[in-house]
């Protein structure tokens, strides 16, 4: 298995189509597109039958954390997949990942057998024992992703067309979903280890772009019950 540890700070971003095209044509200049450029991101989120962990997160704690298995396409069963652990303390956020074949991952949950030696593995499968996580919903968008020219550690990222359904959870079973946005948002996340460059601080001031807290899960999470409770209430 293939660990990877690290933390950094993120600030997120929804933009309108016009927001994005202004934004970029100031700062494509010290962008390059990164080795990744474009991929389709899929996840599937892990919680508690009464989705304990993202409604503890949306209530905004000093402390929070989310479980999820991601991959970088639609994978087969012998592609890799990456089981994370991601967290988040006051804006720091931290992600603890290991990479497995999918198929390896069925055989984890079925079989409840992994390398006992891994302390990434083993603080996730604490995880799951602990809340008793069952998948909870799909969430995919597709993704195109840049590096500073200067500073390998910055990098932007938009993700467009976020979707997500709440049955057939499984990584391999196609990325189709229901769409967030009605109209034609995207969402900017810029990484860093640092403080933002000047150059970017002057375009995201200049365009009166301001960063934002959103969550994918928490955010498709507070839409869907909205609409199980205008059903609700029509009745």
């Amino acid at each position: 298995m293939y660990e990877n540890v690290f933390k950094r700070v993120e600030e997120k971003y929804v933009l309108t189509k016009e927001q994005k095209e202004q934004l970029f044509e100031m700062i494509i200049p010290y962008l390059k597109k990164d080795k990744f450029y474009k991929t389709t991101i899929c996840n599937i989120y892990f919680d508690t039958d009464h989705n304990d962990l993202i409604i503890h997160s949306l209530e905004k704690p000093p402390f929070k954390e989310k479980i999820r298995l991601r991959s970088y396409q639609i994978p087969s069963l012998e592609d890799d997949v990456f089981l994370e652990v991601k967290t988040k303390y006051k804006g720091i956020v931290g992600k603890r990942r290991i990479k497995m074949k999918l198929k390896d991952f069925y055989d984890y949950r079925k079989n409840h057998t992994f390398d006992e030696d891994n302390q990434i593995m083993k603080e996730i499968d604490y995880f799951f024992t602990y809340y008793h996580l069952k998948p909870a919903i799909y969430i995919a968008y597709d993704r195109k992703s840049y590096q500073s020219r200067e500073d390998k550690n910055l990098r932007i990222t938009i993700d467009e067309n976020l979707r997500s359904r709440n049955d057939d959870l499984r990584l391999e079973l196609g990325d189709a979903g229901f769409r967030y946005f009605k109209g034609d948002h995207s969402i900017m996340e810029i990484k860093t280890l640092g403080a933002m460059p000047l150059w970017l601080v002057r375009a995201l001031s200049n365009l009166e772009i301001y960063p934002t807290s959103f969550s994918k899960y928490g955010s498709i999470y507070i839409k869907e019950k909205q609409k199980k409770e205008e059903k609700i209430y029509a009745y």
